[in-house]
């Protein structure tokens, strides 16, 4: 079986987040006080590994870990090991504000774990405090020179840009993932969940503007070359480091979307800007074990999946759910 959405688009990619909880409080993605889930609400690891044993039976190819932050969970390195022995899964993946990665790095790379995705909006220790709210720029930057010691190739950051808070920043970035031989995605903010940190129109920055200011001090190519993800990618100059843009406002993706996302609760997302989903938590909780009707459940979800998201600019919040309760 395969899992084929109405508008015939293959979904191969599986977004599992594990937590909603972080230890960072990034502006654009929760607020200052939150509210976290209750233990019991959250999916357990071995419910998790055998949604994701589901997903892979179905065709799906590869695998995201997400939060809040994935590895403040406890004991989270069993979930990985698991997941990294699944038959036909050609790649498992991680995303990360990079603050564990001193102390998990090499057991995420025995576990299976082939690329990293790691936030970085800033290197300025203290803008990034700002950003973060309680963020330390150097725990990341450790964690960062961990994951190249551990041996992961392709080490992708990613930045969200805010016009009036670290546009400023986008070509030392560029420079910095340069220098480190990683690749970069700059995401424009998505409108998720009210934010009482900053007006997001007022902030907003497109790929366009940003790729504009770097034509100024890189020779950027246009690359045709897919990763399974969102972001459009462009060659820097003749080094191996590619520039990604995550364009949900300016340049829509959801023709060619492959991906559906797991909230630590249990739902089914079928598109991060619609609250079309399915409550897999209730049947793997009714039916424990019931792999078959997981799976049958997981294929009756795909024919909700909508055409597309319509993103605006309005500060009032199309989608209530924050990003740390969606899965970064």
């Amino acid at each position: 079986m395969s899992l084929i959405d109405p508008f015939q688009r293959s979904i191969t990619y599986l977004r599992i987040s594990v937590t909603d909880r972080c230890d960072f409080r990034c502006v654009y993605c929760m607020n200052e006080e939150m509210t976290f889930l209750p233990r019991s609400q959250v999916l357990s690891l071995e419910e998790l590994a055998d949604i994701g044993r589901a997903f892979t039976e179905l065709g799906v190819k590869k695998i995201r870990i997400t939060g809040g932050e994935p590895l403040v969970r406890r004991n989270v390195m069993a979930l990985f090991r698991r997941l990294g022995q699944l038959k036909g899964l050609d790649e498992l993946t991680l995303t990360t504000n990079g603050s564990q990665l001193t102390r998990f790095a090499k057991d995420l790379r025995s576990a299976g774990v082939k690329r990293l995705n790691i936030s970085l909006d800033s290197l300025r220790a203290d803008r990034f405090r700002e950003l973060t709210r309680v963020g330390e720029l150097d725990k990341v930057l450790a964690g960062i020179e961990a994951a190249r010691a551990a041996g992961f190739k392709r080490i992708k950051l990613n930045s969200v840009i805010l016009k009036n808070r670290n546009a400023d920043e986008v070509i030392d970035l560029v420079a910095f993932a340069k220098a480190n031989d990683l690749d970069i995605s700059f995401i424009e903010e998505m409108p998720l969940g009210s934010v009482t940190d900053h007006v997001r129109r007022e902030e907003f920055c497109s790929s366009r503007e940003l790729r504009e200011q770097l034509s100024g001090s890189f020779e950027l190519t246009p690359l045709s070359e897919q990763t399974g993800g969102p972001s459009r990618y462009w060659q820097v100059d003749d080094s191996a480091t590619r520039v990604g843009f995550i364009s949900p406002h300016s340049e829509n993706f959801c023709a060619s979307c492959n991906r559906v996302r797991l909230t630590a609760e249990g739902r089914l997302l079928l598109c991060l800007g619609n609250e079309h989903s399915v409550d897999l938590k209730a049947v793997v909780r009714r039916y424990p074990g019931d792999q078959e009707r997981l799976k049958a459940a997981i294929v009756d979800a795909i024919k909700i999946k909508p055409e597309r998201h319509y993103f605006t600019h309005d500060d009032e919040p199309q989608i209530l759910r924050l990003m740390n309760t969606t899965g970064g």
